[in-house]
């Protein structure tokens, strides 16, 4: 089973027990995939538009909760009216009065995902979505969400209206605000060994970055004291500099703050660079007078 059909099966599980969450829940299933239709009897039967069984399954238990309709039975036409009269027409939005509260509003979202939902593999990346029919009913369920303070958006796709999340810690609050801690739990350990995977791959570039930096500046700086040694010779130049060249030659693999160690006078690491980037500036000027480019 995938992903998003484990979180479905377990929404599937959860029932509210106050009638106004179910009637929450059971609108939101009827609007985004409930259906009906009369036979020549006069008489009309309630279905799903679904191939999942755990939603058909929750709606049939909620028909029977709240309207006690037995769902493998014709439906009268007084029953089906009055199904309509507290829910409303199924091609509209769903009735604000049924989600005056917060918790009516977990329950909307519950169905909703049931119906229209999915989500992606967490392993592969984070997507939660709810495919609409219209728009004024992907508006409704993205204020839904944005009323427990989640950011959601709407896309087209061809005919469909989409309600999205793509942030992890977005679709941890929805799923908490839908009443799911199976698939919460298992999203949340998930996104904090993503997290902490790639925080150790930030840190382990950032520190081959640094080396890499090290190594070429230390490849540099060797350059340019062989060349003045070629040149005009170290011993010519001023005995600090003199002595910073010779140590650096001897260490090639050292950190500035080892080369200031090794110093006949130890000399900080702001004080061995300083004097390296003196002895680039000298091999550069003797470069530039004798007419040579540098590679």
């Amino acid at each position: 089973m995938t992903f998003s059909g484990e979180v479905k099966e377990e929404l599937s599980r959860h029932c509210s027990a106050a009638r106004h969450c179910q009637l929450a829940e059971l609108a939101a299933i009827l609007h985004f995939c409930g259906q009906y239709g009369k036979d020549k009897n006069g008489l009309y039967a309630i279905g799903f538009q679904t191939e999942n069984e755990a939603v058909v399954r929750k709606g049939f238990t909620l028909l029977k909760k709240t309207f006690n309709i037995d769902t493998s039975e014709p439906v009268s036409e007084e029953t089906l009216k009055l199904l309509m009269k507290k829910l409303g027409s199924f091609e509209e939005p769903v009735d604000s009065l049924l989600l005056k509260n917060a918790c009516c509003r977990r329950a909307f979202l519950r169905g909703a995902f049931l119906s229209v939902g999915s989500i992606s593999n967490p392993n592969h990346g984070y997507h939660l979505e709810y495919v609409c029919n219209s728009m004024p009913m992907a508006t409704q369920l993205r204020d839904t969400i944005q009323s427990f303070g989640i950011e959601a958006k709407i896309v087209q796709r061809k005919k469909y209206h989409v309600v999205y999340l793509k942030e992890g810690a977005g679709i941890v609050d929805l799923l908490n605000v839908c009443e799911a801690p199976v698939a919460l739990m298992e999203l949340e350990n998930l996104r904090i060994v993503r997290e902490v995977r790639n925080s150790v791959n930030r840190r382990v570039n950032c520190e081959a970055a640094n080396i890499t930096k090290t190594v070429n500046a230390a490849a540099k700086q060797i350059e340019d004291i062989r060349y003045l040694e070629r040149t005009v010779g170290l011993k010519n130049l001023p005995a600090q500099l003199w002595e910073m060249a010779s140590v650096r030659l001897e260490h090639p693999e050292a950190s500035l703050k080892e080369l200031g160690e090794l110093m006949s006078e130890p000399v900080g690491k702001s004080g061995v660079n300083h004097r390296l980037r003196k002895l680039s500036e000298i091999a550069e000027k003797e470069k530039q007078k004798r007419g040579e480019k540098e590679n």
